[in-house]
């Protein structure tokens, strides 16, 4: 029985799954406390969740109030989202890697009531800036001992714990138990769920309004388009809920399909996590596969001599036995005993550190490079690609479980158009639907926008940034490039994003940075060469890899010089530049590079939360190294 349909909501979602799939006491979320990991039942969501809206109601909260959390993933966050969503009210996630200065825009833009707030690093960065959100009227911690960092503060706002509030809201639930039922009933698609602002390259953030039937659609088509997921997977969540793509390919998909959701503890954990918990599926976002990708193939042949010859005789049969499958044959006796006997030797010791059981992971957020989408291929790991933004929903399309076209990010998915615009005649080079797709129809780059259920509603009290990105006929401009190749969607790169040297030729970053990033001593790539003769490039080197080659210590990395000067570090990574620029056209190719000591990070301002370069910011701040490297050739 499908339980989805155009009468859907958030709420309704999780109340289907006790409902029609499982018992209330049946284990949903799995976190890792001090005892292990610990389960929490459907019925404990359903009770938490129902003992804070009983709270909100005493307070006043109404349908279409701003409730912001600032919070890692954790169950309290989906206790206050189900809390909220069930009155009508809307969800603000803000990224905890944000400034004080974001989060106070963000809240008073908003104009957010509450703020949930999820670890004392976090509260301190609130309390700081409370007295500035003239709108708020509760900080709610999700940690004990709150106190000692409010004692003595003069804060307008009321603080108290989500414990707290979990325990007052209890007292009065019996009294709000209709009217919760009621209002809950009321909530309709079309309502807003969330207002998720995007952290952006340039400009202030935008907050972007997303419906119930936006985010519902949404994982409905996706379903549809990936029917081997069923209730009995398990997903583990790392990427921040925060952003609309784990909120949508993990959060929603499994109210929706009564999946189990386990919480990663870190990024820095996640290995550990995945062999604990053994996910069945994950969302991920290109780097981690790459560095999944990097560590496998150091391990596998830097012993050298037989364990070398095995890994890569094992990769090659893989590969074979992946395009064999591809192609719609059946392998071959000799091919399938050898790939049983590589499966034995080396692929199963790589997915046991996955845990062993992964179906699949779901890539999204950037493009994944070509090898790397090969390379787990080969391993027999399905990696399915998807595309989209915060402003659609985020899903434009995704890799068909049974069919993968490597460097491409899947079939557009049912119910929207995907076009393709001719950035300057803004004539439409075609237009395709789930419906239209061929295997064989390739097409001509150009601007992709979209049309249907999954675009938003538009940005919030920003009527004219709207009106830029969403024209009179409906349809959005994503500002991404790309084409269609062999039915499927293949992103090119974005259009701010687009290079154009001194003699006019456009060069798109993307792929050339990802043709360099096939490196195994490269951890960033910053392409730089507007208006310029000849490309030069930011490179960042992959720590792990310099400090094995060259025996650092920890120090080297502290030192205050921002690029490393060594010549024999510099040599080292320009044999990799060399030899990888073969595969590039010439002006395409890096002719000189600075090499930075440190990764580009969030904190710093230099990348967005999704990983996604500032380059304004970028090269204004390193303006003099990149400078210098133009005025090298006349010297």
């Amino acid at each position: 029985m499908n339980l989805l349909n155009e009468h859907s909501t958030i709420p309704r979602l999780l109340r289907n799954v006790v409902e029609h799939i499982h018992p209330e006491n049946t284990a949903f979320l799995f976190h890792h406390t001090k005892n292990g990991w610990e389960e929490i039942s459907y019925k404990q969501v359903l009770d938490k969740a129902d003992a804070i809206s009983s709270y909100f109601l005493d307070l006043g909260i109404q349908k279409g109030d701003r409730l912001a959390l600032v919070i890692e993933n954790c169950p309290e966050y989906v206790y206050y989202d189900q809390a909220l969503q069930q009155l009508g009210a809307v969800n603000v996630s803000i990224y905890p890697t944000l400034s004080e200065t974001e989060i106070e825009y963000i809240l008073n833009d908003a104009g957010a009531k509450m703020i949930l707030v999820g670890n004392p690093f976090l509260l301190k960065k609130i309390l700081k800036i409370a007295n500035s959100c003239p709108q708020l009227i509760r900080i709610i911690p999700v940690f004990e001992g709150y106190e000692k960092h409010v004692e003595g503060q003069s804060i307008n706002a009321g603080v108290l714990s989500l414990a707290e509030l979990i325990a007052e809201g209890e007292q009065t639930l019996a009294v709000h138990k209709k009217e919760l039922d009621v209002v809950r009933n009321e909530v309709k698609p079309s309502d807003l769920s969330s207002l998720i602002y995007t952290s952006g390259t340039t400009g202030t953030p935008k907050g972007v309004m997303l419906t119930h039937g936006n985010f519902v659609e949404n994982v409905r088509v996706c379903l549809e388009q990936i029917p081997v997921i069923d209730e009995h997977e398990t997903f583990l969540s790392f990427l921040p809920l925060s952003h609309v793509f784990e909120r949508t390919a993990t959060y929603h998909i499994c109210i929706a399909k009564g999946c189990k959701i386990a919480f990663a503890q870190s990024l820095e954990l996640l290995a550990k996590n995945m062999g604990e918990v053994k996910p069945t599926v994950m969302s991920c976002v290109p780097r981690l596969l790459e560095r999944i990708h990097d560590k496998a193939m150091k391990n596998g042949t830097s012993a050298g001599g037989l364990k070398s010859k095995i890994f890569i005789w094992a990769l090659e049969v893989g590969k074979n036995y992946r395009e064999v499958q591809e192609s719609g044959k059946k392998p071959g006796l000799v091919l399938s005993l050898q790939q049983k006997l590589a499966e034995k030797l080396v692929f199963s010791k790589i997915k046991e550190k996955t845990g062993g059981r992964l179906k699949f992971m779901i890539s999204g957020g950037a493009a994944l490079p070509k090898n790397v989408g090969e390379f787990f291929g080969n391993l027999g790991i399905k990696i399915l690609e998807g595309f989209g933004l915060t402003e659609t929903s985020p899903v434009m399309a995704v890799t068909e479980y049974h069919r993968q076209i490597y460097g491409t990010v899947g079939r557009v998915i049912p119910g929207i158009e995907v076009g393709i615009q001719d950035v300057e005649s803004k004539q439409f080079i075609t237009i395709q639907t789930h419906e239209s797709f061929n295997e064989a129809f390739e097409c001509g780059e150009g601007e992709v926008v979209v049309r249907g259920h999954c675009v938003m509603k538009g940005y919030w009290n920003k009527v004219e940034e709207t009106a830029q990105v969403l024209d009179k006929e409906g349809w959005f401009h994503t500002g991404d490039i790309g084409r269609f190749f062999k039915g499927n969607l293949q992103i090119t790169d974005r259009i701010k994003n687009m290079l154009v040297n001194a003699y006019g030729k456009n060069i798109y970053p993307t792929p050339v940075e990802n043709t360099y990033l096939k490196s195994p001593k490269v951890e960033q790539v910053f392409l730089i060469g507007d208006k310029q003769e000849y490309i030069t490039a930011i490179l960042v080197t992959s720590r792990e890899s310099l400090q094995d080659e060259f025996k650092l210590s920890d120090d080297f990395f502290n030192a205050p010089e921002t690029f490393i000067t060594d010549e024999k570090m510099i040599n080292w990574v320009d044999e990799d530049i060399k030899q990888l620029s073969n595969e590039l056209a010439k002006f395409e190719r890096i002719k000189h590079f600075k090499l930075k000591r440190n990764p580009f990070t969030i904190e710093d301002g230099e990348i967005t939360p999704t990983l996604k370069a500032k380059r304004k910011v970028i090269e204004q701040k390193y303006a003099d190294a990149i400078s210098s490297m133009y005025t090298e050739d006349e010297d």
